[in-house]
C-alpha cells in the first residue's frame, strides 16, 4: 500500500485542495439556508450540487495524497492514475446529482409550486455571493491544476465553475419570478441546471475513461514526433538516427511514460548506441517535465542509408 500523507502533496496543490474543501462546506451551508428561506427548486438544485462539490473536493484531496506517493514494488509506475479515478468519481457524482435535480423538478411540477416569494431578496443575495466565491475558487483550482498537470484539481476547478454557472441559472430563474411573478420559471430553471451539470458530468467521465485506458494525447504526440523527426537522416541534428518506430506514450496522472524504437547504423558499438538513446531520452524527458522515456536500439534496415553519428 502507498504511504498516504498530506506531506506528499506540494504546497501549492495542498493549499488549493484545502481551499476547495473549506469553501465547499461553507457554501453548502449558505445554499441550504437560501433554500430553506425560499423553497426554490432552482436553489435546491444548486445546493444539491454543492453536496457533490464537498464529496468531490475531499476525493480530490485524497487522490493527490496517493498520486504523490513514491513508486513502490507493487506500483513501479507510481500512483498517478488515481487522479483519473478521482475525476471519474466526480463525474459520476455530478451525473447522479443531475438526475436527482430533474426528479425534484418533476415533483415540484406534480405537487404544485410552493415558492416563498417574501424571502426572494435574501435568497438572491445569498446565491449571488456563493456564485462569486465559487467562480473565483474554481478559476484558482483550474489554473493550479493545469499548471501542475493535475487532472484531479483541474476536474475540481471545472466543477466549481460549473457550480457558479448553475448559481447564475438559479439567480436568473428567481430574477424572473421576482420581476414578473411567473413562478414556473423556478422549476424550469431547475431542469435547465440539471441538464447542464449532467452534460458536464458525462464530459468528466469521458476524460477519466480516456486516461485510464491510456488514450494517446494528440499534443504529446506532435511534440514527441517533432523531437524525433529532428534527429532523423543525414541533415538531422546530433545525435542522428536512421529512423524510429513503435512510438507509444501514456499518462499516469501527471506523469508521462514514453517508449519508442530508434534505428542506428549497425557498425556502432553498444556503448555508442546507448549514448544516442540516452541523449534523445533525456531531451524528451526535459520537454515533458515529469516523465520517463525509454528507447530500444535497433540496426538500420538495409534500405536505409547509414548516417554519421557524433562520437
Amino acid at each position: 500500500m502507498p504511504v498516504v500523507s498530506l506531506a506528499n502533496i506540494p504546497r501549492t496543490e495542498l493549499l488549493a485542495a484545502l481551499l476547495s474543501v473549506g469553501v465547499g462546506v461553507a457554501l453548502l451551508v449558505v445554499k441550504f439556508i437560501a433554500y430553506a428561506l425560499t423553497g426554490s427548486a432552482a436553489i435546491f438544485s444548486d445546493a444539491l450540487e454543492s453536496i457533490v462539490n464537498v464529496l468531490a473536493s475531499s476525493a480530490a484531496l485524497y487522490a493527490l495524497m496517493v498520486a504523490h506517493a513514491p513508486a513502490d514494488r507493487e506500483h513501479p509506475y507510481g500512483h498517478g492514475k488515481i487522479e483519473f479515478m478521482s475525476a471519474g468519481f466526480e463525474g459520476g457524482m455530478i451525473l447522479v446529482a443531475a438526475l436527482v435535480i430533474l426528479f425534484q423538478a418533476a415533483l415540484v411540477v406534480y405537487r404544485g409550486l410552493d415558492l416563498r416569494t417574501e424571502q426572494l431578496n435574501t435568497g438572491l443575495w445569498l446565491m449571488a455571493g456563493a456564485m462569486v466565491i465559487n467562480g473565483g475558487v474554481g478559476l484558482i483550482l483550474l489554473r493550479v491544476g493545469r499548471g501542475r498537470c493535475s487532472l484531479a484539481l483541474e476536474a475540481d476547478g471545472k466543477h466549481l465553475l460549473t457550480d457558479a454557472i448553475t448559481s447564475i441559472g438559479a439567480l436568473a430563474a428567481l430574477g424572473v419570478v421576482r420581476l414578473t411573478g411567473w413562478q414556473w420559471a423556478d422549476p424550469i430553471g431547475a431542469v435547465m441546471i440539471g441538464l447542464y451539470i449532467g452534460w458536464m458530468g458525462i464530459g468528466l467521465l469521458e476524460a477519466s475513461a480516456a486516461g485510464l485506458m491510456d488514450k494517446q494525447d494528440a499534443r504529446d504526440q506532435r511534440m514527441l514526433r517533432e523531437i524525433l523527426d529532428a534527429h532523423v537522416g543525414p541533415t538531422g541534428r546530433e545525435p542522428r538516427i536512421c529512423s524510429y518506430h513503435k512510438l507509444r506514450h501514456r499518462h499516469s496522472g501527471r506523469y508521462h511514460w514514453v517508449d519508442f524504437h530508434i534505428m542506428v547504423p549497425p557498425e556502432l558499438s553498444v556503448a555508442e548506441g546507448h549514448r544516442i538513446a540516452s541523449s534523445i531520452e533525456y531531451e524528451i524527458e526535459l520537454a515533458l517535465g515529469e516523465g520517463n522515456a525509454t528507447a530500444h536500439v535497433e540496426p538500420c534496415a538495409e534500405c536505409e542509408k547509414p548516417v554519421a553519428s557524433s562520437q
